[in-house]
């Protein structure tokens, strides 16, 4: 039996999928670190100009998505995230070329993202052509107090 999905439905999210897409981000997020944005934040951003929400669906269930902000030639990747049920079956590496396709067609030169330095998503941002920009030491904070660096990363389109 295959671990690949028969098929994976890229569709446009809107505001009315923030309870699907809260729902995937509190599954893929590892709470420790608290990095899961709240339902009200990723409502708040899909209203501004430029942001973009493109869902993951499995058999018509949301199992991951991609949020974007596009300015003038540059975007940056804030969020995307698997259920943790459909990783490893190419849902993120549709996702990321999706999201990378969009950025082109709207005329994007440079996209930029933010990663704690110990993600496993790093393996992912490093497939698609990321390359390391910089980082900010002890910027992210789990639960627990322990401080993680960021790491910023960007890729020519």
């Amino acid at each position: 039996m295959s671990t690949q999905l028969r098929m994976v439905e890229l569709a446009n999210g809107r505001v009315s999928d923030a309870d699907a897409v809260d729902r995937v981000m509190q599954a893929a997020f590892d709470p420790r670190y608290g990095e899961a944005w709240t339902r009200a934040q990723c409502v708040g951003i899909l209203t501004m100009p430029g942001v973009w929400l493109t869902l993951a669906k499995a058999e018509g269930e949301v199992v991951g998505f991609a949020l974007v902000r596009a300015i003038i030639d540059e975007a940056e990747l804030l969020l995307i995230a698997v259920d943790p049920a459909h990783r490893r079956r190419g849902v993120a590496g549709a996702l990321m070329r999706s999201l990378l396709a969009e950025c082109r067609g709207r005329g994007v030169k440079r996209i930029h993202l933010e990663v704690r330095a110990n993600n496993a998503a790093l393996a992912l941002y490093t497939g698609a052509g990321f390359t390391k920009a910089g980082e900010r030491r002890d910027y992210y904070r789990a639960k627990s107090g322990e401080a993680f660096d960021a790491h910023t990363y960007a890729r020519d389109l």
